[in-house]
């Protein structure tokens, strides 16, 4: 009777959105990672993500966790592939590694489904050829019904030290297999012997299972993940999520459950975890050069070469990454591309920004990029979506001064309020209470330039926002 009713149970996909992208720096930052930028074409890796489960998953059972930070910007591209989708978007209050997410996406499926089989998929996988994914998620979710825990196995091409390996056993018939083992990232020796040995496969990170058996491994091997959850009637999942311990899927259920099983991937996958994939798959010139964006090579050979931000000039480069922001830039050999994630670890050990956001920062309003700052001051040009409003807020160590170059706003000071249109402007005390709108059916463009003795983010108080973004 049980497998008759996972044979029929609906079908759900949880997509996993909240990764900070560290090893695509400095493009890929902790406010704009990589699954939210376009990658391999005009969407983002989220939106392409999200457009391959649509072809096998109804709207309304495609999930999106994220966390409070990417939320917003999470919702924008969900809104641009389908309205409908905007409300899909689910907010992790922080970090908390993979399994307490999916977990939270878990408990809007069981709401409506008990006894569905879900497909999880990282949102930041590059996969080629959806009719041969199409076919492999099929095979899985038909495992799963019959209360396997599968995941997806691709086929190794060279010794890679950057992914995660499943060995394995007995077949299951049409490309399936019983997983064996699963190790963890391995040393250059280790990862050329499970090449040699023809027996393992790359984890791609795609997990498939019925609910009731995913959540009978939660009870069995993460107690007190359980306990938080069985209590969600009682308590939001979203208010204990603090407490709760830093665990992945793979290592708190994968590698502990009983029935695993492996689907050979029957698709071209690349997880873009790092400049060398994103050079591997670009198109290339005459001489192998990746080249993206404004740049001149002379005599280069075998190099990627990005500009995001300025004329990249590179002579005489073999073998390189060089990628250029407005902001930063980074330049290593492509054998080290894995050590990127270094370079961030001592930016953040410095206390940089750099780690954190571009000159230009996406809000749910619209956005502001950095124009200059320096010691005691800020300017900032500042874009507010037609009908948008920021938040009422004030600030302890700063003054403002607003000056309109495009549209209309109403700058709400004190209680006053004061239309402003083109090059009008207003001054904002510190300490005072104030809010900025666009009226307007187009967008309002302002230039803000902040002086004090402190002109960080953080140094805002909400009073009122349409965004939620006030804490208790």
């Amino acid at each position: 009777m049980q497998e008759a009713s996972l044979a029929s149970a609906p079908q759900h996909a949880i997509i996993l959105a909240g990764g900070s992208g560290t090893r695509l720096w400095p493009v890929s930052r902790t406010l704009l990672p990589k699954q939210l930028m376009p990658i391999g074409g005009e969407r983002s890796l989220l939106q392409q993500t999200v457009l391959r489960a649509l072809k096998t998953f109804a709207p309304t059972n495609v999930w999106v966790v994220t966390n409070e930070e990417h939320v917003f910007e999470v919702r924008a591209q969900l809104r641009a592939i389908d309205p409908a989708l905007t409300a899909q978007a689910l907010a992790e209050p922080l970090g908390r590694n993979t399994l307490p997410a999916i977990l939270l996406g878990l408990e809007r499926v069981v709401d409506a489904d008990p006894e569905a089989c879900v497909a999880v998929f990282p949102s930041d996988h590059m996969i080629r050829n959806d009719e041969g994914w199409g076919m492999s998620l099929a095979r899985a979710m038909e495992l799963a019904a019959d209360g396997w825990f599968v995941t997806f196995g691709v086929e190794p091409t060279k010794p890679e030290t950057g992914y995660g390996y499943i060995r394995r056993g007995a077949e299951l018939g049409r490309d399936a297999y019983q997983v064996a083992a699963f190790a963890e990232k391995p040393g250059i020796k280790a990862a050329q012997a499970f090449l040699d040995s023809g027996e393992y496969f790359w984890n791609s990170g795609v997990f498939v299972f019925s609910a009731p058996v995913f959540l009978a491994a939660v009870e069995k091997h993460q107690p007190p993940l359980h306990l938080w959850w069985s209590k969600r009637e009682a308590i939001p999942l979203t208010r204990g999520y603090a407490v709760l311990p830093d665990i992945s899927v793979d290592y708190g259920i994968a590698e502990k459950i009983g029935r695993q099983a492996v689907v050979r991937a029957a698709f071209d996958w690349d997880d873009m975890g790092n400049w060398e994939a994103i050079y591997r798959l670009d198109p290339k010139d005459e001489r192998r050069n990746a080249v993206e964006g404004d740049v001149l090579a002379l005599d280069c050979e075998d190099n990627l070469l990005l500009s995001r931000g300025g004329k990249l000039a590179a002579v005489g480069l073999r073998g390189m990454i060089v990628v250029q922001t407005r902001d930063a830039t980074l330049i290593c050999p492509k054998d080290q591309v894995q050590r990127v994630k270094d370079v961030v670890g001592a930016l953040k050990a410095q206390g940089s920004p750099l780690i954190e956001a571009h000159v230009t920062v996406n809000r749910p309003w619209g956005n502001y990029t950095v124009l200059e700052e320096g010691t005691g001051y800020k300017v900032k040009r500042i874009m507010v979506h037609a009908g948008a409003r920021l938040s009422q807020q004030m600030h302890h160590h700063r003054s403002e001064h607003w000056i309109v170059i495009k549209g209309t706003a109403v700058a709400e000071v004190d209680g006053a309020e004061h239309l402003l249109t083109e090059n009008q402007s207003i001054d904002i005390p510190k300490g005072g209470r104030h809010r900025l709108s666009n009226p307007g059916k187009l967008p309002l463009e302002i230039i803000e330039v902040q002086s004090g003795p402190y002109l960080e983010e953080d140094d805002i108080v909400r009073f009122d926002d349409v965004y939620g973004r006030i804490k208790a």
